[in-house]
């Protein structure tokens, strides 16, 4: 699994709200989905955002910024996340997917309500970062 932490020029991340009718409806995650067979993380990151943001992105612009995984034994095959961020894109971020899209700053991003992983991940990328 990959996912994109978007940065906007003004310093707010980007974040999007499940639909209700998904695993974790209604929480606040950062987008992204599965690798493909075929695709290697970044490749798949930037098909996943054009697919549920609509927004151009380029694999040259995406940094690694950590992971978050399931504990061992949670599944058989426990899910990891690979998290990058990018703060140059073509194009408007929109739900398409369903659900919503949101600006927060890192205070705002961290009070949101997320699944697991991703409160994971929120505290990886945002634990040096100002409010």
């Amino acid at each position: 699994m990959v996912a994109l932490a978007l940065q906007g020029e003004d310093g707010r991340w980007l974040m999007h709200r499940r639909p209700d009718e998904k695993h974790h409806g209604g929480l606040w995650e950062f987008p992204g989905g599965k690798v493909e067979t075929g695709e290697n993380p970044p490749s798949a990151l930037v098909r996943e955002i054009r697919e549920e943001l609509g927004i151009v992105i380029d694999s040259r612009f995406l940094e690694p910024a950590g992971f978050a995984q399931e504990p061992a034994g949670a599944r058989p095959a426990p899910i990891v996340i690979l998290l990058y961020t990018c703060r140059e894109w073509q194009g408007e971020p929109q739900a398409l997917e369903g659900g919503a899209v949101g600006w927060f700053t890192v205070r705002e991003a961290g009070e949101l309500d997320k699944p697991p992983l991703d409160i994971a991940l929120a505290a990886t990328l945002f634990e040096k970062m100002p409010d």
